[in-house]
């Protein structure tokens, strides 16, 4: 199904699943997915079917809230959501197939794991291979609730992810930034080079690789992960 052409008025995530029960659709799930842009990790996907008699106040793009508050979220959708699910696609993937289609892999493993299984999908921006009727919504972590659940459930896990990895990468700061673009991950690529799970098909990283190569650093780096 194409995706819904962008227009000026904003609607919201409740007209459109009001619209979609109208016609008959009782398991409308939000799927999106967060750390697209990242160096370092996977690309991570969620999917949310929200329950109408359980709503959720202050549902928004996971990047316009605080931490706080975007855990704070994460439990109740988890707690009150129909179903929810999370998928994840390495870095090795990644640079073997793109971030683009890693993105839409992830997100369609998300929804493929909801139980009950979706009946309808409202996607962030792309359409998805899957046999289950969708629209894909320009910027939908800001105007639908149901995909900007997905948002906050997907980045709530990565973060976290991430701070489990800062303990086997301290050098690389990935607690703080996420392993996105920072200053201070460019320093620690460019003093360490790339760790296994850096995404070398990204400019930044692939820059510093012959760092780690020329070093013969990375079977230590992988010696390290493998430990923990």
């Amino acid at each position: 199904m194409r995706p819904e052409a962008a227009c000026g008025k904003i609607r919201c995530e409740a007209t459109i699943e009001r619209e979609l029960r109208a016609r008959g659709f009782r398991c409308v799930a939000g799927v999106d997915e967060v750390g697209r842009g990242a160096l370092f990790g996977p690309v991570v996907a969620a999917a949310v079917i929200l329950s109408p008699d359980r709503p959720i106040r202050g549902l928004n793009d996971s990047k316009q809230l605080e931490p706080e508050r975007r855990e704070t979220l994460a439990a109740r959708i988890r707690d009150r959501a129909l179903a929810w699910a999370v998928a994840a696609v390495d870095a090795a993937t990644i640079d073997s197939i793109n971030i683009y289609q890693a993105s839409r892999q992830a997100m369609r493993m998300a929804a493929g794991r909801l139980c009950p299984a979706p009946d309808f999908l409202l996607v962030d921006a792309v359409s998805l291979d899957m046999d289950v009727p969708q629209r894909a919504l320009i910027k939908g972590d800001a105007r639908c609730h149901a995909i900007a659940a997905a948002s906050i459930v997907a980045k709530v896990w990565r973060d976290e992810l991430m701070r489990v990895w800062d303990a086997v990468f301290p050098a690389y700061g990935l607690a703080s930034h996420k392993g996105y673009c920072t200053p201070e991950h460019l320093r620690a690529l460019r003093e360490f080079g790339p760790t296994p799970l850096h995404r070398l098909s990204f400019d930044p990283v692939r820059a510093h690789a012959r760092i780690l190569f020329d070093s013969g650093r990375q079977m230590e780096l992988f010696e390290t992960a493998a430990a923990v």
